[in-house]
């Protein structure tokens, strides 16, 4: 479990952050506090975010303001914002390596936010693909919030002057808005942001399907094909046992349905080398009449190697999470090395904008 260094002030640790990260180039990416952590997350962007952090200088925040778009119920919020806290930090990140912060706890960026919101126009905001998605998603519920969130995360990216932004395909509009703004902030009043980039570790990105073969492992789209990072042992083992299978391989060597390989993929991710090859042995050597593989075997042998991956992790965050003082700590801690980030951003912008009274 981890432990908040007793030995360091505040103040100093503050310090200490500050002058180990300056000649780092810095990332950021945030997370929406709708749902539960999932694999796909996992696999997909916190296995990433934890090599990062001993790489570069890391925001990583927690996107409050972005989930009140979709009007959330509010009663659960807080608790979500505490969970998702914790389960990146049950997932590897260590708070006193990266900035783990909680956006509504940086006010400078909301100041930021408004001053983009000056050179982004409605044209352009109803033509992103995320707009329209939510259009036809929640009819209606067509607020100004859903309208200008690019801007919002335009926002999030550069009060830190970030420069990698890990991002996936369905944001990589949004970015290019992120940088359309930067280039127009600097056009209009003199260079102050770099223009960030999408970055990934290209190699280690993993596609993780639902366990019935259709679209992505989801936070809001059927939990049941979903494998959650706080799912209970028998949870996994029971959503593993319903995947979707077939009858097998008609012929050797064949290629694998996509709800197969993903099972494969899910193996290859928590089971050992030798285990995943001799269900690939199995697989490759089985033909009609002749079915080697037992998908009833392999799925019993990935519902425990699955088990055995996410029990740890559940357990992690179920610590943090029943140790409250602890987590506000930490929060807190986050807090303020992205104020420190933030405020000096801001009173660049200010300067420029010719707010500095």
């Amino acid at each position: 479990m981890y432990k908040y260094p007793k030995k360091m002030a505040k103040n100093g640790f503050l310090i200490h952050y500050l002058r180990s990260s300056m000649k780092k180039e810095i990332v950021l990416s945030g997370i929406r506090p709708t749902g539960f952590l999932h694999l796909g997350n996992y696999f997909g962007a916190m296995r990433n975010y934890v090599r990062m952090q001993d790489e570069y200088n890391c925001y990583f925040f927690v996107a409050n303001w972005h989930s009140l778009t979709t009007h959330p119920d509010t009663k659960t919020l807080k608790e979500s914002v505490l969970r998702v806290v914790a389960e990146n930090i049950a997932c590897g990140l260590d708070p006193e390596k990266v900035s783990l912060y909680v956006q509504s706890d940086v006010p400078e960026i909301a100041e930021l936010y408004l001053y983009l919101n000056m050179l982004a126009y409605k044209g352009e905001l109803e033509k992103t693909t995320s707009f329209k998605d939510k259009v036809r998603m929640q009819p209606e519920n067509v607020n100004a919030g859903l309208l200008t969130y690019p801007v919002l995360q335009a926002a999030d990216i550069l009060i830190h002057r970030a420069v990698k932004v890990p991002v996936g395909k369905d944001q990589e509009q949004n970015l290019e808005m992120a940088r359309n703004f930067a280039e127009r902030f600097n056009y209009r009043y003199g260079e102050t942001f770099p223009l960030p980039y999408a970055f990934n570790y290209n190699s280690e990105l993993v596609k993780i399907l639902g366990l019935d073969g259709n679209g992505k492992m989801s936070k809001s789209e059927n939990q049941n094909t979903t494998l959650f990072l706080a799912d209970e042992d028998e949870a996994i083992r029971n959503k593993i046992k319903k995947a979707k299978t077939d009858q097998g391989p008609l012929t050797p060597n064949s290629v694998k349905p996509d709800y197969i390989e993903n099972l494969f993929t899910l193996m290859k991710l928590v089971s050992s080398v030798d285990t995943v090859q001799k269900f690939e042995d199995d697989f490759n050597n089985s033909s009609e009449g002749n079915c080697i593989i037992r998908y009833g075997d392999m799925k019993k042998q990935l519902a425990e190697d699955m088990v055995s991956f996410i029990q740890p992790i559940r357990n992690q965050a179920l610590d943090l999470q029943n140790n409250k003082d602890l987590l506000t700590k930490i929060i807190r801690q986050g807090a303020d090395k992205a104020r420190a980030s933030a405020s000096e951003t801001l009173s660049i912008v200010r300067k420029a904008v010719g707010m500095d009274y």
